[in-house]
C-alpha cells in the first residue's frame, strides 16, 4: 500500500506586525532598552502574522484543516482519524483535537500529538502508520499554532533578553494535510535522530507538573545558539542516511521544505548542508518561526505548482532535540 498525502492547507490570522513595532513595543513596556532595530537585524525577520483576542490554536487549525479538506474534495465526515499535531494547544485538558472536531462537524478518532516543533511531521508519520497498519482509513493532521502569546512583553534585564530571545521569533499560523492511500508514490521515505540529553535547550515550563503556575514559567526562554550548535554537529548526518537509501540528491528534489528560526539560521543549513537556496521555500522572513506550522504552510503554498512525480524532502527540527525527515512525492 502507498500513503501520501492528499490534500493541504494553510491559514494565517489577519494581523501583521512588523519586527520593529514588536520591539517598540516591549521599549515602550519599560525595563532595558535595546539598540533601535536590533530583532529584525539579528533575525532577518521582517513581520509576523498575530493570533487575534478570540482565536485560539483550534481557531487557526479549524481554518487550515477546511482548507486541506477542500483541496482534498473531501467532508470532514470522511476522515476516520483526526489528530491535533501542534506545540500549542488551547488547554491543558481536554486534548484540542475534539475542539477542532466539534468546530469541523467530523466523528474520527481525535487525539493530541505533541513534540515541540516537530509536531506536525510526527503527526504524519502517524497518521501514515496507522493507515498501514490498518487503524485507519483517513487522516486529518490539523496544526494550530500560537506562539506569540508566549512572548515577553518587557525585558528587564540584559540576561532575561539572551535567555528570551528565541522567543521575539515568533509568528502565529495553522496548517493541515489529508493522510490516505495512493495509487503510486506518496511517503517514501522517513528517518529522525533524537538527541533527548539537550531537552533544557528551549521550552516552556509552565502548565505541567513541575511548574504548574506562575506566570514566569509560561514564557519560552532558551538558548538557540546551542541549539544551532546540536544542528550543525549532526544535521547533515541525517541527510546522509536519507541520501544514501533513497539515492536522491538535493538537486533531485522540486522542493526542500526546512523548519525556519531565523534568516541567519536558514543561510547556514544551507552552508552546513549544501542545499541550494533555490530549492527552499523561504517563510522565516514574513512570517517569522511558525513552530510546527512552519512546513505546512511552505507545503501549502508549494502544492499546487507540483507535477505527478515531483518529490519534496521536508526537514524538521524541534526542541528536546528532535530532527526529522520525510520525503514526498506528489
Amino acid at each position: 500500500m502507498y500513503v501520501g498525502i492528499t490534500g493541504a492547507g494553510a491559514y494565517l490570522p489577519e494581523r501583521e506586525v512588523t519586527t520593529g513595532e514588536l520591539q517598540d513595543g516591549i521599549a515602550r513596556a519599560g525595563g532595558v532598552r535595546l539598540p533601535r532595530g536590533l530583532f529584525a537585524r539579528l533575525t532577518g525577520i521582517e513581520k509576523r502574522r498575530i493570533a487575534g483576542p478570540d482565536e485560539y490554536a483550534s481557531t487557526l487549525g479549524v481554518h487550515a484543516a477546511r482548507a486541506a479538506l477542500t483541496d482534498a474534495e473531501l467532508d470532514p465526515l470522511d476522515i476516520d482519524l483526526l489528530l491535533f499535531a501542534s506545540a500549542s494547544r488551547d488547554m491543558v485538558e481536554p486534548a484540542t483535537a475534539h475542539i477542532v472536531q466539534t468546530e469541523l462537524g467530523s466523528r474520527a478518532h481525535a487525539l493530541d500529538v505533541t513534540n515541540a516543533c516537530n509536531s506536525f511531521l510526527n503527526g504524519i508519520d502517524l497518521a501514515r502508520s496507522m493507515v498501514l497498519a490498518g487503524r485507519a482509513r483517513r487522516a486529518l493532521v490539523v496544526t494550530g499554532e500560537t506562539p506569540s502569546r508566549v512572548m515577553r512583553d518587557r525585558i528587564d534585564s540584559l540576561a532575561e533578553a539572551r535567555r528570551s530571545f528565541a522567543g521575539f521569533t515568533f509568528g502565529d499560523a495553522g496548517a493541515a494535510v489529508v493522510v490516505e492511500p495512493v495509487a503510486r508514490g506518496g511517503i517514501l521515505d522517513i528517518d529522525t535522530e533524537t538527541h533527548s540529553q539537550h531537552w533544557t535547550v528551549g521550552g516552556i515550563p509552565g502548565g505541567g507538573s513541575r511548574y504548574p503556575r506562575g506566570d514566569e514559567h509560561t514564557y519560552f526562554a532558551g538558548d538557540g545558539h546551542r541549539l544551532r550548535g546540536v544542528f550543525e554537529k549532526v544535521g547533515a548526518s541525517i541527510l546522509d542516511r536519507v541520501r544514501a537509501r533513497t539515492g536522491l540528491e538535493h538537486t533531485d528534489y522540486a522542493k526542500v521544505l526546512v523548519h525556519q528560526v531565523t534568516l541567519p539560521y536558514l543561510d547556514r543549513f544551507v552552508e552546513v548542508t549544501g542545499v541550494p537556496r533555490d530549492r527552499l521555500e523561504v517563510t522565516v522572513t514574513g512570517l517569522g518561526n511558525v513552530a510546527s506550522a512552519t512546513l505546512g504552510v511552505q507545503l501549502a503554498r508549494i502544492a499546487p505548482a507540483l507535477d505527478p512525480g515531483d518529490k519534496v524532502l521536508l526537514m524538521g527540527l524541534g526542541g528536546g532535540v528532535s530532527m526529522m525527515t520525510m520525503v514526498w512525492e506528489r
